[in-house]
């Protein structure tokens, strides 16, 4: 699978307007396309960010699926009240999945252990295919996400397997099991239309907790990771605090 992860600067005070669009007019148009969804998320520490993660069997598949949504009627009809939301939308990682400890040997990983999918994850694909809640949803769930992007240095093909078994075991001890994993995707973007982050190497995973104070009784967890991964990184880790919205199939 090849995953994307974008983060959008918005307009002051713009990210709801953002969002009811997105969710009334853009869950279903992508996934009709061949886009999947895989979580639409507020920053909790940044008011002016959007940040949302969408999925693809392959590159050639992007491409596709790309083109029909962006050269498909929805898109047409909405982009100008998109794109008026939006400072940035160039902040892309192309990705693909690695695995985490949890599915080191190519089993279940914890991805997805209350989403409506009721399907858990696998190294392939740690966000599988889930139904979205429906179109004018508005409960939210008491969920964060932690996602932690690392700029690595040095032995970047070999990041993946040392994360799985000296840092994950960490984390998992704490609370914060990294229920997906991912590094750069370094193939040639399929649709240059839509710029993305080129010349680097990072690793990314993401860690879910049942609300806000679980994920900060795992701080110390955190501080050790970063000293475990010294020499192996650039520089310290970008933290981000995702809320799920009330339409996200990531829950």
């Amino acid at each position: 699978m090849i995953y994307e992860l974008r983060r959008y600067t918005l307009h002051p005070g713009r990210r709801d307007t953002l969002i009811e669009l997105f969710e009334r007019e853009f869950v279903e148009s992508q996934e009709a396309a061949g886009i999947g969804l895989a979580g639409l998320f507020r920053d909790l520490d940044a008011p002016d960010i959007f940040c949302w993660m969408r999925k693809f069997p392959d590159m050639e598949a992007r491409r596709v699926a790309l083109a029909t949504f962006y050269g498909g009627p929805v898109w047409k009809a909405h982009r100008e009240a998109a794109n008026a939301t939006m400072i940035d939308s160039d902040d892309v990682l192309l990705l693909r999945p690695v695995a985490s400890s949890a599915a080191a040997d190519g089993g279940d990983s914890p991805a997805h252990p209350q989403g409506p999918s009721g399907r858990p994850g696998t190294a392939n694909d740690p966000f599988p295919a889930a139904t979205p809640p429906p179109a004018g949803a508005v409960a939210l769930p008491r969920s964060v996400y932690l996602a932690t992007v690392h700029h690595v240095a040095g032995d970047a093909a070999g990041f993946p397997a040392f994360f799985a078994e000296r840092v994950a075991p960490v984390l998992a001890g704490a609370g914060a099991a990294p229920v997906a994993c991912f590094e750069t995707e370094h193939s040639p973007n399929t649709f240059p239309a839509l710029p993305v982050r080129t010349g680097e190497d990072v690793f990314v995973w993401l860690a879910r907790f049942e609300r806000e104070e679980d994920l900060e009784k795992a701080r110390e967890a955190l501080e050790e990771e970063v000293s475990l991964l010294e020499g192996r990184v650039a520089g310290p880790p970008q933290r981000f605090r995702l809320a799920p919205t009330a339409r996200s199939t990531v829950r």
